[in-house]
């Protein structure tokens, strides 16, 4: 995972549903720009279509605010990662 918008099918039905629900601003991959070709004039025209290559341009499209960091809480001590029972002597089972 590198946060790449990778390009996708059946980009027409996608845009068609999206006009009948009212949804007014979609954001689609960079890569399906070409596609829009093959979109009607009247349904481009009624939707705001915002093409995006990387998925920290989808958050900042996407969301009202930015997300922010969560501070770490010094009440609970850290979780331990889960063993794997086969590998672990220290594993008990009941």
């Amino acid at each position: 995972l590198r946060g790449e918008v990778l390009v996708i099918g059946g980009l027409k039905e996608k845009l068609l549903a999206a006009h009948r629900g009212g949804v007014k601003t979609v954001l689609i991959p960079e890569e399906n720009v070409k596609d829009l070709a093959e979109i009607p004039d009247n349904i481009k025209n009624r939707l705001e279509i915002l093409p995006v290559k990387w998925m920290d341009q989808v958050l900042e499209l996407a969301l009202e605010r930015q997300p922010e960091p969560r501070k770490p809480t010094s009440d609970a001590p850290p979780i331990p990662p889960v063993a794997d029972d086969k590998t672990s002597p220290t594993v008990v089972t009941h």
